[in-house]
């Protein structure tokens, strides 16, 4: 794949991402789902790697909380779980990997590193285990998406 293809690919997903995130949420305990947003994730990571994938989630974060629609938290859950959604997937080059990868980044280890920047950015003093139901909801259901979605496109057409 050439760079412009990569990087065509790359601002799709984050404008996908963006208006998802837009129209496409459900309240779960403390915080919003965003399922598109770990859809997304998960695609990216299959597609393109993990170093991609950071960045889109990275791109939609920053977008979503300019536009008002997203918090400082989108940020750890998104990295998290594109970071170990694009490993999952390197490692064990199957698409269920990158949806458990997606679900273990956001929900645990996202949701843990939600709960010093709630603290500093946000003023709200929330336990350790306060975000976890909230980010497992949200990776899960969009991670299943993901791969609903890719279970039904092969891989080549995707980046052809």
């Amino acid at each position: 794949m050439n760079r412009t293809h990569k990087l065509t690919l790359m601002a799709m997903l984050i404008a996908i991402g963006i208006v998802g995130a837009t129209f496409i949420w459900f309240p779960a305990g403390v915080a919003r789902a965003y399922p598109v947003q770990h859809a997304v994730n998960v695609i990216a990571a299959v597609t393109l790697g993990p170093g991609p994938a950071i960045v889109i989630a990275f791109a939609i974060g920053l977008l979503r909380n300019l536009l008002g629609v997203g918090t400082i938290l989108a940020f750890p859950g998104g990295m998290a779980g594109a970071l170990l959604a694009g490993l999952a997937y390197r490692w064990r080059k199957k698409k269920s990997s990158a949806v458990i990868g997606e679900v273990i980044g956001t929900g645990i280890i996202g949701s843990l590193l939600a709960v010093p920047l709630a603290q500093f950015f946000l003023g709200q003093s929330a336990g350790v285990f306060f975000f976890i139901p909230a980010f497992l909801v949200s990776s899960a259901s969009g991670a299943i998406l993901a791969w609903i979605i890719l279970s039904r496109i092969p891989k080549d057409k995707i980046l052809s």
